[in-house]
């Protein structure tokens, strides 16, 4: 996930959520909710005072204080408080903490079917809610989801649909100084490596582990695995800017907006970068599937939870279940550029038409399969750094395919043998 951003027509929409609360006024102070965020900025901080002063209006004799830590030390500062178990009521859980927030029960288990507000949320809301344990120990705000961004002004008259033809459309669109597609090298780049092995492996993937095939072996193991790696070698080579070798989230998205690059893969933040870069001949596609017509991604979500150990449970519920209704959310989710957790979004403009239409079709297609990332394996996080370092060795031929996939698929075999 990035920062997020907030626009003007958000602002507006959750003004007119804090007019339009219920109640006397102020507040009288009898319940004190003390709550946390993680992914700070100063836009998406205004936008969640103004919501949480839309629940003060609407539940009289309860304030809510609002925290935000600094981004890079948000997560840090959030586990410190816990440790502590005292003076926190709600928090801001994320997928990548979720699963070590309820093993150290930290977090309180929220209600499903009790709770109205659950029948409107989406089948994918529904679902990640519950991922961890099978207990609903946040509410899911919004997700993040991969789409293809291309021009459309640049000779390709359809989005490619598999990754075989996003080379070949690369390569006819990259000429003197524009190349097709925008490569992200640096820091994340081996998650596009994962994304396209996971994509040739297709239906022999197990998305509930999706490192792993359903016969146990990992998915570097395969002839398949060493395809799509070829494939993405010759992407970098063959359709991508030489100094995308390096090429981080700001700089992949900066060559497709500055018209170096003709085709992109980000989440739907990039959408408002792209309108508010001028940008006019653009359009968006779900992401390519390998050669047995499926792709596979995870999607990255955070949420709102209630800590075990509040002393006032019942309000700090209230005030989650809140932020979680349709009004609410669809405002949370437009001023931060998320896909919505409310059903009745999908009849709103901004998400059922243009750019964003991309997210539905592949929501609605059997095939764009939702993986589940092997978070909760101990060496997860090195891997992230390992794996990032082994894709810059790959693409600049310190390394050969054969051997990256060796040591990828010795490392997810050692994590299998210490999970079983």
């Amino acid at each position: 996930m990035k920062t997020p951003l907030l626009s003007a027509s958000s602002a507006a929409m959750a003004t007119a959520l804090l007019l339009a609360g219920c109640g006397s006024g102020s507040s009288s102070g009898e319940v004190r909710l003390r709550m946390i965020e993680s992914l700070t900025s100063p836009e998406r901080t205004k936008l969640i005072k103004t919501l949480i002063e839309g629940f003060e209006k609407a539940n009289p004799g309860v304030e809510v204080e609002l925290v935000s830590p600094p981004l890079d030390s948000a997560d840090q500062k959030i586990t410190q408080i816990l440790q502590t178990k005292k003076d926190l009521d709600v928090l801001e859980v994320r997928d990548h903490t979720a699963k070590s927030f309820s093993n150290n029960g930290w977090l309180a288990e929220l209600p499903t079917t009790q709770w109205a507000g659950w029948a409107d949320l989406t089948e994918l809301a529904q679902k990640k809610a519950v991922e961890v344990g099978g207990k609903a120990y946040l509410y899911p705000y919004g997700f993040y989801q991969r789409t293809l961004f291309y021009r459309t002004d640049w000779g390709l008259a359809q989005p490619p649909k598999t990754w075989q033809e996003l080379y070949e459309a690369g390569k006819k669109m990259t000429s003197g100084d524009r190349f097709g597609y925008s490569f992200r090298g640096g820091k994340g780049g081996a998650d596009y490596a994962v994304m396209m092995i996971s994509a040739y492996n297709g239906e022999a993937l197990d998305p509930q582990k999706s490192f792993f095939l359903k016969d146990k072996r990992t998915i570097f193991s395969t002839p398949e695995a060493a395809q799509a790696l070829d494939l993405y070698v010759k992407i970098f080579k063959e359709a991508s800017p030489p100094d995308s070798v390096s090429w981080g989230y700001p700089e992949m998205v900066q060559g497709f907006t500055s018209g170096v690059t003709g085709m992109l893969i980000q989440d739907p933040e990039v959408i408002k970068t792209v309108e508010e870069s001028g940008v006019k001949t653009w359009s968006t596609a779900p992401i390519p599937k390998g050669p047995s017509g499926y792709a596979f991604q995870p999607v990255g979500y955070a949420g709102w939870g209630v800590t075990s150990f509040s002393t006032h449970q019942k309000e700090a519920v209230k005030l989650v279940q809140y932020l979680s209704e349709a009004q609410q959310s669809i405002a949370f989710a437009k001023g931060n550029s998320l896909i919505p957790i409310s059903r009745q979004a999908q009849s709103d403009p901004q998400f059922s038409q243009g750019a964003w239409k991309a997210y539905l079709e592949a929501q609605q297609d059997p095939k764009q399969v939702i993986t589940v990332r092997p978070v909760d394996y101990p060496g997860w996080s090195q891997f992230i750094a390992d794996s990032d370092r082994d894709v810059q060795a790959l693409i600049t031929g310190k390394k050969s395919v054969a051997e990256v996939l060796k040591a990828w698929d010795a490392f997810w075999a050692d994590q299998a043998k210490k999970v079983s």
